[in-house]
């Protein structure tokens, strides 16, 4: 491993992660119905005929926030990737296996020295891996 001298910095927390998503509206439904997250923004900026839109969502509590963005001129949506942490992995599996239409492993995984967890794809196939905390 290289010896990296660490470098100096203002910054302190992580604040937004960030999903391309092909349909703001639809992906809002997702984390919201499906995930119980609620949305924290929802703001539309720029000028008429060439608006944007600030949509951000997270898990009720949460400091951290998940902005959907819409692609930029050459990309395209999906390919994210976050984490998300629940004390209780079993159930929350459990509940989204049951709902229809959810992409969402069919079973929890654990190897060794790592927590419980599961991934599921939103509608974008960007990927929200659920990680078990400690209570």
């Amino acid at each position: 491993m290289t010896n990296v001298q660490q470098a100096s910095t203002t910054i302190d927390d992580l604040g937004v992660a960030m999903f391309t998503v092909a349909d703001q509206d639809a992906a809002r439904d997702f984390y919201v119905g499906v995930l119980g997250f609620e949305v924290r923004a929802d703001v539309r900026f720029g000028e008429p005929g060439n608006e944007g839109r600030w949509l951000e969502v997270a898990p009720p509590g949460s400091t951290a926030r998940l902005a959907l963005n819409p692609p930029m001129p050459s990309s395209t949506p999906g390919g994210g990737g976050i984490g998300v942490e629940t004390r209780d992995v079993e159930t929350e599996h459990a509940r989204l296996v049951a709902l229809d239409g959810v992409d969402v492993d069919a079973q929890v995984m654990q190897a060794p020295g790592t927590p419980r967890m599961f991934m599921l794809r939103d509608p974008d196939q960007n990927v929200v891996v659920v990680v078990e905390t400690e209570a």
